[in-house]
C-alpha cells in the first residue's frame, strides 16, 4: 500500500513538474521573442508599391531595431516612458528605414532617407536636387511592376547615386519613374529642420512621402523604428490563398535572403 501510494504521489509530482516546465519554457520563449523584437530585429511586410523596385508588394523583411538607438516607438504599444532616443546613432542618407507616420503614429511607414537636417531638397522636372546639385542617375531601361491593386506600373528604371553622409560613401540604388509631370516632380525647395529627416519612395511617382507637407512632411528622428536589412521571404499572392497548390509558384525564390540597399 505504501509503495502504491508512493508511486501515485510520485506520478502526480512528475506530472505537475512536467506541466510547470512546459509553462516556464513557453514564458521564457515569449520573453526572448519580446526582447529580440524590441531590441534587435523585428519582421515587417510590405503592403504597397511605394518602394518598388527596391521592395515589392509581398516582401517580408527584417528591420534592425538597434541601428538608430531606441525611442518609445521601439517598444510594444509605444508607451510614453521617455522622449527622444537613447543610444542614438544618426541615420545615413540613403538608408531604407521604417518609421511611424507623422499624422498617426500607430502606422508604420517605410521609405528611403534622402535628406538629413540642414539639407536642401527639391525636385525639378522629375530630377532630384540635393543642396543645389542634381543627384546623378543612370537610365537602365523599361520596367513593369505590379502594385498592391494588381495594376501594372510601366515606367523607366534608373540607378540613382545619393551622396554619402557620416563618413559613409555614396549610396547607389534603383528608382522607378513613371512620368515627369505632376506636383511630385516640380516641388518647392525644402530645408530639413533640425531633428527631422526627409523621406522619399523609390517609386517616385506613386509614393506619399515628405514632398507632401500636408501628408507625411518632415519626419521626426524620434519616429524612427529601425533600418531595413534583409528580405527573408517574398510572396506574390496573385492567386487566392485557398489554392495551396499554387503556393510554391507564388514564392519569389530569387528575392529570398536579399540585402536591402
Amino acid at each position: 500500500m505504501t509503495q502504491v501510494n508512493n508511486g501515485q504521489a510520485g506520478s502526480g509530482t512528475k506530472a505537475a513538474s512536467g506541466f510547470g516546465e512546459t509553462v516556464r519554457t513557453i514564458v521564457y520563449a515569449l520573453l526572448i521573442a519580446v526582447v529580440v523584437r524590441t531590441l534587435l530585429f523585428e519582421p515587417f511586410n510590405i503592403p504597397s508599391g511605394s518602394m518598388i523596385p527596391t521592395l515589392q508588394v509581398g516582401d517580408y523583411l527584417f528591420v534592425s531595431k538597434f541601428t538608430y538607438g531606441y525611442s518609445k516607438f521601439s517598444l510594444p504599444f509605444s508607451p510614453n516612458l521617455f522622449s527622444g532616443r537613447i543610444l542614438y546613432s544618426a541615420p545615413h542618407r540613403g538608408d531604407v528605414a521604417v518609421f511611424r507616420f507623422t499624422r498617426d503614429t500607430s502606422i508604420d511607414y517605410i521609405k528611403r532617407i534622402v535628406g538629413l537636417p540642414g539639407d536642401h531638397i527639391q525636385v525639378r522636372d522629375g530630377l532630384l536636387y540635393l543642396n543645389g546639385t542634381e543627384v546623378p542617375r543612370t537610365e537602365i531601361g523599361d520596367y513593369v511592376a505590379i502594385d498592391e491593386h494588381r495594376d501594372q506600373l510601366q515606367g523607366r528604371l534608373y540607378d540613382e547615386t545619393l551622396p554619402g553622409s557620416g563618413g559613409r560613401g555614396p549610396v547607389v540604388h534603383q528608382i522607378l519613374r513613371l512620368t515627369n509631370d505632376g506636383m511630385q516632380n516640380n516641388t518647392p525647395e525644402y530645408v530639413v529642420p533640425p531633428g527631422y529627416f526627409f523621406a522619399m519612395g523609390d517609386d517616385r511617382d506613386d509614393s506619399a512621402d515628405s514632398r507632401f507637407m500636408d501628408d507625411l512632411g518632415y519626419v521626426p528622428i524620434e519616429n524612427l523604428v529601425g533600418h531595413a536589412q534583409m528580405i527573408f521571404f517574398s510572396f506574390d499572392a496573385s492567386h487566392p490563398l485557398w489554392q495551396f497548390w499554387e503556393w510554391p509558384v507564388e514564392i519569389r525564390w530569387n528575392r529570398l535572403f536579399r540585402w536591402v540597399r
